[in-house]
This record gives structure tokens, sequence and C-alpha cells, in this order.
């Protein structure tokens, strides 16, 4: 059901808003934490390895969808936000022509070139086989990926949350049944992993289309809406290309820092495999806040409230370090024990260095807050330079840990990446936050003349309590 963000305490919303998303995000990252535990426990440390060592790519190509599907569903809100449901359509109708596109370059990449793409990242001989089956048949399910991330990303444009978080929940279930199956059972090795995946995500697309058709009559595009303005398909095209590159150049930065893991060997990539999918279920919240920030500030932007943007991205900021903050303290506690799900016992070097990553990057979680805030309410307003400028900062620092310090201090120089590259990237979105907030103000000042002179009720201070 849609829900309007433009209305009620920003700070009540915006955390109601969070949870279902937070949730829906941690199931998501069991996509990732089951292929790797079942990996690691039947196949063993160098099938983990592999599959560790597709990481990069999967952010590079995969990644791409979630960003771009992210992008498309700006203009969504902004238009569902000034109650324009004709033109929220036709946003809708050129997103479907974006993803389409994107689906097919991707796939085209992931599954011809990924022998060539494992070979430039110096992947070690012994699991490159391995390594290539695995991304070939992710890389074949690519249209189910950019199919469930638009969808489910036009979804939660429109205020809700929950459903996604409902279908993400059966589909990580069904993975997690899969998996075992597929690899255990048959027999399929590390290619059952992957086709365990593409087989959930099917699943997630099916239920989005259903639940558009029965429950959400905004969404259902007709012959007319397909007749969008060529403007509609270029801003469209452009916020989703744009977030769909900046996410593309952070993992640049990640194939350099890969490759240079890799050069230390297979241990190392499977320490590496480990700690990063302990660190991406801890950073989940951080991720679902900026998501939330982000529809919050489109819709509001449309429905023009802007002292709701200023107040709701300040106070969110306030929430997101507290949570920052309890989520490193677990992590730093806890993480080590956690990477032992992947392993089991008699790993005491990979287990170390896992070890190691986690205490040095759950320390630092309240930069990355920062920057997910900052960074998705500056696109939200519909500014993409500078938050491709950060994309661009993250790819500078994680390449020079790679190249630099990773051959300097070895498997440190790769725990230091993560936190350099947010400082990185964190700089350039906080300085422009500043000035959208002023500008922010100015605008709101304008507005409050205009209605001021029509003998318009000024309503700014009720949206806010």
């Amino acid at each position: 059901m849609a829900v309007n963000l433009t209305v009620g305490p920003p700070t009540r919303r915006i955390v109601a808003f969070t949870i279902p998303l937070l949730i829906g995000n941690l199931f998501q990252q069991l996509y990732a934490f089951t292929d790797a535990a079942v990996v690691g426990r039947l196949l063993g440390v160098k099938a983990l390895a592999a599959v560790g060592a597709t990481g990069s790519l999967q952010f590079l190509l995969i990644g791409f969808t979630f960003g771009a599907a992210g992008g498309l569903a700006i203009p969504v809100a902004r238009a569902f936000g000034a109650r324009e449901y004709t033109q929220m359509r036709r946003y809708v109708a050129a997103g479907v022509l974006v993803s389409a596109g994107i689906t097919v370059v991707i796939t085209l990449i992931g599954t011809l070139g990924a022998r060539f793409l494992l070979t430039l990242l110096n992947t070690p001989a012994e699991i490159i086989a391995d390594s290539e089956r695995f991304l070939a048949i992710l890389f074949a399910g690519t249209a189910t990926a950019m199919a469930y991330n638009f969808l489910a990303s036009v979804i939660r444009a429109l205020g809700d949350s929950r459903t996604p978080l409902y279908f993400l929940v059966v589909s990580s279930l069904l993975n997690g049944v899969l998996v075992f199956w597929f690899v255990g059972a048959l027999g399929w090795g590390i290619g059952g992993a992957a086709a365990a995946t593409v087989t959930a995500q099917t699943v997630s697309v099916i239920l989005c289309l259903v639940l558009i058709a029965r429950r959400m009559p905004q969404l259902r595009l007709t012959r007319a809406d397909w007749g969008f303005p060529r403007r509609d398909l270029a801003e469209s095209a452009r916020m989703g290309l744009t977030m769909g590159l900046q996410l593309s150049v952070i993992a640049i930065g990640t194939l350099i820092l890969q490759h240079a893991i890799n050069g230390l060997g297979a241990d190392a990539v499977a320490g590496f495999a480990a700690a990063i999918r302990v660190d991406q279920m801890a950073v989940a919240p951080l991720g679902s806040f900026g998501l939330a920030i982000a529809t919050y500030v489109a819709q509001n932007r449309g429905a023009r409230h802007w002292h709701r943007i200023r107040v709701g991205v300040f106070r969110t900021g306030l929430v997101m370090a507290g949570v920052a903050v309890l989520v490193g303290g677990l992590i730093f506690a806890f993480g080590t024990s956690i990477v032992g799900l992947f392993l089991g016992p008699g790993q005491p070097v990979v287990t170390g260095m896992a070890h190691q990553y986690l205490v040095i990057n759950s320390s630092l979680y309240a930069l990355l807050a920062l920057l997910f805030l900052f960074r998705n309410s500056i696109q939200a307003l519909g500014h993409t330079a500078v938050p491709t400028l950060a994309g661009v900062m993250e790819l500078v620092v994680r390449a020079l840990a790679g190249l630099f310090l990773v051959d300097r201090l070895g498997f440190l120089g790769a725990c230091i990446a993560s936190p350099a590259a947010w400082v990185g990237a964190g700089v350039p979105v906080a300085i422009a936050w500043i000035g959208e907030r002023r500008r922010l103000k100015r605008t709101e000042a304008g507005d409050a003349r205009v209605r001021a002179e029509h003998g318009v009720a000024d309503e700014v201070t009720d949206t806010v309590r």
C-alpha cells in the first residue's frame, strides 16, 4: 500500500519506513551469506575463496543494477509526492526501457567476459575455473536481478517498504533451501549456489508483478503511458545510469583492491570473503536508512516541503550515528565468531585475517553512516555531479590502497582501504549538503513569501511535529 511521506512527524515516518527496508536488506544479504556458508562448509576453503574472488565483479555489474534501480525510482517518488500520477506512470515506463537496456549489456559482459575479467584480477589458478562457473550462471540471471531491484524500488517510491520485505523473506528462505539441495543433494558444486540465487530472485520478480496487478493500480501501465516525451526518458536514464555508474566507479576501486588481495594467496582471498560477508550484513542498517532518506527527500521535494527535508535529514543523521556505534560495537565483539560459520575449525590464519578486517572497519561505521545520509539526500534532490565525484574519490582511494598499501602492509592494507575511501567520498558530499541546506532555506523563504502574497496559510510547522 502506498504511503505518503510528506505528512506526519519526519523521524517517526523515516524510522517506520526504514524498519522493513532493514529487515529486507538483511534477508537480501542472506543470499550471499548462505551461499558462502554452504560452499565453505560443504566444498571447503578453496571453494569459498572461489566465491569470494567474484565479489568485486558482482559488485561492479550486479551492483550496477541496484544503483540504477534506485536512480530510476527517484523521479517516480517525486511525481508521487507531487500527486502527478500520470507523469509517475510515464517515469515507470521509461524505467522499464532503461532497465531492459542495462540488462542486455550486463548479461553479455558478464557471461562472455567472465574468464577474461577474472584473469585481469590475478585470480589464483587453483580457483579460477570455479569462479568462472559461478559468475557465468549468476550473470545469465541478470534479468531477474534487474527486474526485482527495479520493481522493488518503484514500490518503495510509493512509500510501501513492507511488501518488498515479505517477498525478500520468501525468496531468501527459498534460496537457503535450494542452495543446500543444489550443492549438497544434487552435487552441482559451486554453480549450484549461483543457480539457487537466480531461481529465488525469479520468485521475487513474480511476486512483485502479482502485487502490482492486484493491489497497486497506480502502477498499472496503459498504452498511453508509453507515449512519454523524450525528456522523461532522458531524465530517467540520467538518474538511473548516474547512480549505477556511481556504484560501478566505486567497484572499480574494489576490483583493483581485489587484484592485490588475490596476489596474497587463497587464504587471504578466503579471509577477505568471509569478513566481507559479515561486514555487509553489519552495514545493512545504514544502507537501509540511506534508501529511506532518498525516498523521503524525493517525495517531499515533489511536494515542495523544504523544511521537512532539512529536519528529516538532520534527525535521521542522529539516528544513523547511534546505530553505527551500536552495530560497530556488536561486530567488534562478535564478528569473529560469526566468521567461524563460514570456515569451521582448523583455519586460524584465515580467521585471523577476517578478525583484523572486522575490527578496523567496525570501529569507523559512523563515517559510512554520514556518507550514506548526505549522498542519498543530494541524489534525491536531483543532483548527480557531487555524488559522482564522491564515487570517483572512493575509486581513487581504494585503487591507491590496492596498488600501494597491500604491497607494503599486506592484508592490513586491505583492511584500511574501506575506511579511507569513506573519508575520501564523505568530504565532498558533506560540503555539498551544507550548501544544499542553505539553498533549501532560501527556497523555503521564497515560497513562504509567495503564500503570504496570495493569502495561503503556512502549514510548514504542522508537517514536522
